[in-house]
């Protein structure tokens, strides 16, 4: 499949979109299955809060270090192949995940997880510049996101209820098919698209790399969408469900029905956040002032958890939707640089997000470890520490953001 076909709207959801949203979905569900897995992961394995963060974030840490990388390879080579090569080996992660009889091996196996998996948003992003036009961007990756949202939706209640068949390593089994069979479909049924790769050499693309590095613009808009989507990665993808059962006080399956909802919101959120910014970027207002309100907002529902102002499922709620919407800056900055660069602009932005990430996630952990219920679990006010830092981190950051909403 080569050449530069012309596809219509039907062929480029079945052949573009539907593919690589398969790939997408299997990444978030990697991403936030811990949050129900982690009481059998730690009763298993005896890992205390620190080792659980550890564990679950070095998907983070492995995902990021790929990322200047991937955006070479994703302008050089195109996302179709890139995308299908990496799945590949998150398959042999699951798979040692699945099997491996020590904490070592399920650490290597989660690693090679975050990077078999560390194209699958990137890759999307590139091949919607190939083949769309840039004013639907930002709506077309909220559809790609609200994918991956259907993957975290799977890792609440429904593995909750596969637990009940088979245990977390048969999960990890299955899941090792289905990213085979991801990595196959990609192969086979994307077409290659005239600009999918690159006929620069290798220094020139590093000279692309850090002229992004370089640029006033990036630096302005990247600090508040890192911190943000950061913190919303560390919280919802494994310290939810620990606050649930020591905070708020609820058994796994109460945990995993709240984390189904949350999951369910961020599907809404990811694809109303596209939407909303397209619509009123049509009526003059750009997505940038739509990042900076719905990142204020979501600080002030991380405050009112903190504080416990309000219903829990409501608040939780609040956060998934709201989360969501650091996620629109990786459009925002796509359209501030020549399309020849949208693959090292969005790996650029996701290499700070998910060294935060990892970051937030492990120390989050370790912040928590250091109050020890004694009943088991953590006490509240590990969390309160825990999650403020990511909060006051996030309002330094919207700070530095405001001069750049101004300018527009």
């Amino acid at each position: 499949m080569t050449g530069s076909p012309t596809l219509s709207s039907s062929a480029i959801l079945l052949r573009i979109f539907l593919p690589f949203a398969a790939g997408y979905f299997l990444s978030y569900l990697y991403r936030t299955i811990n949050a129900v897995l982690s009481p059998h992961l730690a009763a298993d394995l005896r890992l205390d809060a620190g080792d659980l963060g550890l564990l679950t974030s070095v998907y983070f840490l492995t995902f990021a270090a790929f990322q200047l990388p991937l955006g070479l390879l994703l302008d050089r080579f195109g996302p179709r192949r890139v995308e299908a090569t990496l799945l590949l080996l998150a398959a042999t992660g699951a798979g040692l995940f699945a099997f491996g009889d020590n904490r070592t091996e399920l650490l290597i196996g989660r690693g090679l997880i975050g990077l078999g998996v560390s194209a699958c948003l990137m890759a999307s992003f590139k091949a919607f510049v190939l083949w769309l036009p840039v004013t639907r961007l930002p709506a077309i990756n909220g559809w790609i996101m609200a994918a991956g949202g259907l993957g975290a939706l799977t890792a609440t209640t429904p593995i909750e209820m596969a637990l009940k068949l088979t245990d977390w390593r048969g999960v990890f089994a299955g899941l090792a098919v289905l990213s085979f069979m991801a990595a196959a479909a990609l192969f086979l049924a994307v077409p290659e698209r005239l600009g999918g790769g690159s006929a620069g050499g290798w220094r020139e693309q590093w000279r692309g790399l850090v002229d992004i590095y370089r640029s006033p613009v990036f630096w302005r808009i990247a600090p508040g969408s890192v911190l943000s989507q950061a913190a919303f990665m560390a919280i919802q993808g494994l310290w939810a469900g620990p606050w649930l059962r020591d905070v708020a006080g609820l058994d796994k399956a109460a945990t995993a029905g709240i984390l189904f909802w949350v999951a369910a919101a961020m599907v809404a959120g990811f694809l109303g956040m596209g939407q909303l910014a397209y619509r009123l970027s049509r009526r003059g207002a750009p997505p940038l002032v739509v990042a900076a309100v719905g990142m204020a907002l979501f600080m002030g529902v991380q405050l009112a958890l903190l504080l416990k102002l309000g219903p829990v499922l409501l608040l939780w709620v609040l956060f998934g939707f709201i989360g969501t919407v650091g996620t629109l800056s990786y459009a925002i900055l796509t359209q501030a640089f020549p399309p020849a660069l949208a693959g090292r602009v969005n790996t650029a932005l996701n290499l700070l997000v998910f060294v935060a990430a990892f970051a937030g996630q492990w120390g989050m952990g370790a912040i928590i470890n250091g109050w020890p219920a004694a009943g088991g679990g953590y006490a509240e006010q590990g969390y309160q520490w825990a999650f403020g830092w990511a909060l006051a981190a996030q309002l330094a950051t919207w700070i530095w953001l405001l001069p750049g909403w101004r300018r527009r």
